[in-house]
């Protein structure tokens, strides 16, 4: 899926880059397999804001995707390639034997009109969902669990796969887009291939309108406030720590660049074989 570009009649059309959707065949949803998205302008159920930066956009409906892929040993048909508002990846339209309709994410490779399977007796082609233990070593595989039965988890975006590198007494080392190497159950599922709409990532918004249209409104910088507002504002001119002397923090003090958000010793380290810096994990 190429992306298009204008002439730069505008300041905002100088650098904006828009997909050109030529991979879509069907334009409307399947009205039994979405839902109505209540918005909350970032705020709980007591009113109070949360998440700050969330509000408006245009109105979305969600698309129930199958990402456990459990229809074993019926064999579906694409009916169509859809685009979903609310992820990066297209979607495609299974129909099954038996009349049922589900959503799964669309590989590349798939067309309307082919023929899509899972189960431990689907062949290894792609688009299609088997346990890791089945899988050929070296497939780039996508929407992997990480929990037998739970559904895909990761590897869900546009243009991600991981590959299947070895297997050995019942996990299967798996490289992951971010370059970790994580051990995962080989009872685990899997679905062959590359996501889709790979050209996602050489989109530009191009202004900040089309952020607003997403629901993303923008944030003041702290160091851009006064003292009173923010822990970085104030100071002479501009000063990129806010004053020279602070750390760049939240308005509620907590670090804000360069902080650890991932515990030293967490349950799943045991699974990690190499992080994604290249370094070994720590282990109690």
């Amino acid at each position: 899926m190429p992306v298009k570009t204008f002439r730069p009649l505008t300041p905002s059309t100088r650098y904006i880059t828009i997909a050109d959707f030529s991979d879509i065949t069907k334009t409307k949803p399947e009205k039994s397999l979405v839902e109505i998205r209540k918005k909350t302008g970032g705020r709980n159920a007591y009113g109070r804001v949360t998440a700050r930066g969330i509000g408006g956009g245009h109105k979305q409906k969600i698309r129930l995707v199958d990402f456990k892929r459990n229809k074993h040993g019926v064999e579906a048909t694409v009916a169509a390639i859809e685009y979903d508002p609310m992820r990066s990846a297209r979607l495609a339209l299974l129909q099954y034997a038996d009349g049922e309709k589900r959503y799964i994410i669309a590989p590349v490779g798939i067309q309307v009109g082919g023929k899509i399977s899972s189960g431990p007796t689907a062949p290894p082609e792609v688009g299609n969902a088997l346990p890791l233990k089945l899988i050929p070593v070296s497939s780039a595989i996508h929407n992997l669990e990480l929990t037998p039965g739970r559904g895909g988890q990761i590897v869900r975006s546009a243009g991600g796969a991981a590959t299947l590198m070895s297997r050995d007494e019942g996990y299967a080392q798996i490289r992951l887009p971010s370059g970790e190497i994580r051990k995962v159950n080989e009872e685990c599922y899997a679905t062959i291939g590359q996501v889709g709409n790979t050209e996602h990532e050489n989109v530009i918004l191009g202004k900040a309108g089309r952020t607003r249209h997403r629901g993303h409104r923008g944030i003041t910088r702290g160091v851009a406030r006064n003292p009173v507002d923010h822990p970085n504002g104030g100071g002479q001119g501009k000063s990129k720590g806010g004053g020279g002397w602070q750390q760049l923090v939240s308005p509620w003090g907590f670090v804000a660049k360069g902080g650890k958000t991932r515990p030293k010793y967490k349950y799943s380290n045991r699974f990690i074989v190499v992080r994604r810096n290249g370094l070994p994990i720590k282990t109690k």
